[in-house]
């Protein structure tokens, strides 16, 4: 599995259930890079998209806790196991995580290939995916050069996990 997101100087994700900056260039590769392949988000993460609906050209897989949450045009699932059965349909390299932060936290370990936009301002925040420079497992292989989008710097970052669980490893609590 992967997992692609965005993160201030300080890992910071979002704030108020929004995004931090959207831009447009980044906005590019996340389409380019998850088209086509399955997506795994959280409700939350799903009611922040445009009229709240599953992204097209993607197979949308919607986690929540609801029993009764249901969206058209995508799959959801109600716990980690269930989650993890309904990817065994899939080839793990078309899987890719993309939040919200308490998906991010359930699922990075699991994921071998990290897409990380890494923006080099520190905002207000209230979410934060884990600091990947300062876990034992994950190292950063490959970074773009500088990009800018108005005064904003950031950079294109992949990472690698050289130890992730496994699924079948997951024991449902």
């Amino acid at each position: 599995m992967q997992l692609i997101v965005a993160v201030d100087n300080n890992w910071a994700i979002g704030n108020g259930n929004k995004l931090l900056v959207r831009i447009p260039e980044d906005q590019k590769l996340f389409r380019e890079t998850t088209m086509g392949h399955v997506v795994v988000l959280g409700r939350k993460t799903l009611e922040e998209f445009p009229g709240g609906l599953p992204l097209k050209g993607r197979k949308n897989i919607i986690l929540s806790r609801d029993k009764d949450f249901a969206v058209k045009d995508a799959v959801v699932v109600h716990s980690v196991g269930e989650l993890f059965e309904e990817l065994k349909k899939y080839n793990s390299d078309e899987i890719f995580i993309i939040g919200g932060e308490s998906i991010y936290k359930m699922l990075y370990e699991y994921c071998d290939t990290a897409h990380i936009t890494k923006i080099h301002y520190s905002y207000q925040a209230d979410k934060y995916f884990p600091n990947l420079d300062k876990i034992e497992n994950w190292e950063l292989y490959a970074d773009s050069e500088e990009h800018t989008y108005f005064d904003l710097e950031y950079f294109f970052h992949c990472y690698k996990n050289k130890s992730p669980k496994k699924m079948e490893e997951y024991k449902e609590c």
